[in-house]
């Protein structure tokens, strides 16, 4: 099938030639009848013959220069250098010269634009990830001194002090998880999780976070066995608490944050549903909540939305092989439901 397609390919691209050649013979036929009619048939079978073995030859020919061609083009392709450059006007029409020239100046000239962009953005990588690790050292600090200076405080200073400490701690992980996630290796680690129970030590963690905003913390279901990995599962958890904190509605007596783990027997999967009752997202803007970047109407309710948040999770959750599923309406908060894959010992 594939030697039919190609000289299909063959006759279509030389199609004015071979037209030429079959009139040519019709022409040379009718003149041979014409002067020597008592050997008119055996002087067009020659004719016949010869023009098969011409074109049989002709596409033989062809097939064997385009292989030549197509592997100098991809070559030239891989690596547009001058010396693939050379090779490629060596077996190609020579009327095709000047466009090859061309063409290889403009690939090189945005390849070396391309390096050196490389280049600027492994600088601008090194040079954030150094930040990270500077910025590890007062925020050190400052859990020390709240840890031992608490007496010197008052209370609400303290909490105050708690809060602004665990969003820095928040946004450094953020960058440590993004630059994770890029990596070519992945140092994930599967074990056995309680669910519940590991969603509990998440909240007593982030405390001082959902303090600051009285969220009101409910769990419901049982408490079921899920295989996954910590760190991982945790910074989506932290994501999803971090979201629903700083999207809580202006004036909200009572937000509410809900963990509730069930248990599908159609298809033997956990899930976990993590919902608020805040202002929600609009129907327009929902399937779009883990692109990168997007606020959507959300994002109206505070500044300090940049649309990262929920992008970070849905990566995070593809490694882990967590489906997400997002379910909500304006002004009746925001449902993300976790659903684990079924792995059997």
């Amino acid at each position: 099938m594939r030697w039919i397609k190609q000289i299909y390919n063959c006759f279509y691209a030389y199609k004015q030639w071979f037209l030429i050649l079959i009139t040519t013979d019709l022409l040379f036929s009718f003149l041979a009848w014409l002067a020597y009619p008592e050997t008119f048939k055996v002087l067009v079978g020659l004719m016949i013959v010869f023009t098969l073995a011409m074109i049989s030859m002709s596409v033989f020919i062809i097939f064997r220069k385009q292989k030549i061609i197509e592997a100098a083009f991809q070559d030239f392709l891989l690596e547009a250098n001058e010396t693939n450059e050379e090779r490629l006007c060596r077996v190609s029409p020579k009327t095709h010269w000047s466009f090859i020239h061309r063409m290889g100046g403009v690939i090189r000239s945005y390849q070396a634009e391309l390096n050196e962009q490389v280049i600027e953005l492994t600088d601008y990588e090194n040079y954030i990830e150094g930040w990270v690790h500077e910025i590890k050292k007062p925020l050190s600090l400052m859990t020390l001194v709240l840890d031992n200076r608490s007496d010197e405080m008052s209370p609400p200073v303290r909490q105050r002090m708690l809060h602004i400490r665990d969003q820095m701690l928040g946004d450094v992980e953020h960058i440590l998880y993004y630059a994770r996630l890029g990596a070519a290796h992945k140092d994930y680690i599967f074990e056995s999780i309680n669910l519940l129970a590991f969603c509990k030590q998440i909240i007593e963690d982030h405390r001082t976070l959902l303090d600051e905003s009285s969220f009101q913390i409910q769990f419901i279901g049982k408490e079921m066995e899920i295989y996954s990995d910590r760190k991982g599962l945790a910074f989506i958890l932290e994501q999803i608490i971090a979201n629903s904190t700083k999207h809580v509605a202006q004036n909200q007596d009572s937000p509410i944050l809900k963990f509730e783990t069930v248990y599908d027997k159609v298809s033997d999967q956990t899930i976990l549903t993590i919902s608020d009752n805040g202002p929600g997202v609009s129907e327009e803007d929902l399937p779009f909540i883990f692109d990168k970047g997007f606020t959507g109407r959300r994002g109206t309710y505070t500044r300090q939305a940049t649309g990262m948040g929920l992008f970070l999770v849905s990566k995070m959750a593809y490694d882990l092989a967590i489906q997400l599923d997002a379910k909500s309406e304006l002004g009746s908060g925001l449902t993300l439901s976790l659903i684990f894959p079924d792995v059997k010992q």
